[in-house]
């Protein structure tokens, strides 16, 4: 059974930082590629940045790209979030989520099956 448990979102005022964290049991960020999606009332989810089983090939949607920052510690079996230089569009509800493929290092949101619970990050103007 896999279990995934967010972290670290609070309300912070624009222009702050916030780290968000993940920590999985039952499967190992080792093996899998992990993501981050978030979700604004009223709004689709929508998928942030991922990085592969190997830690390379980080992703991010062009409106975070140079504020946040993936990163993953495989032995804490952990993955990271740091998000800089927030703005009130970035709220919204985290989630991370796993990818079912063993060592795939592409990004299909189809087979990003294990999620977590989310945590919150709100940014005031």
């Amino acid at each position: 059974q896999v279990q995934l448990v967010e972290s670290g979102g609070g309300l912070v005022q624009a222009g702050g930082s916030l780290r968000l964290s993940c920590v999985a049991s039952g499967r190992a960020f080792s093996t899998f590629a992990v993501g981050w999606f978030r979700q604004a009332p009223g709004k689709e989810r929508e998928f942030v940045s991922a990085l592969s089983w190997s830690g390379s090939r980080p992703y991010y949607i062009d409106s975070v790209k140079g504020r946040f920052t993936i990163s993953k510690d495989n032995a804490k079996n952990t993955v990271y979030l740091q998000m800089n230089s927030l703005k009130p569009e970035d709220t919204a509800v985290y989630y991370c989520a796993l990818d079912n493929r063993p060592y795939y290092s592409d990004y299909d949101v189809r087979y990003f099956t294990s999620w977590g619970q989310g945590t919150q990050v709100t940014v005031s103007s």
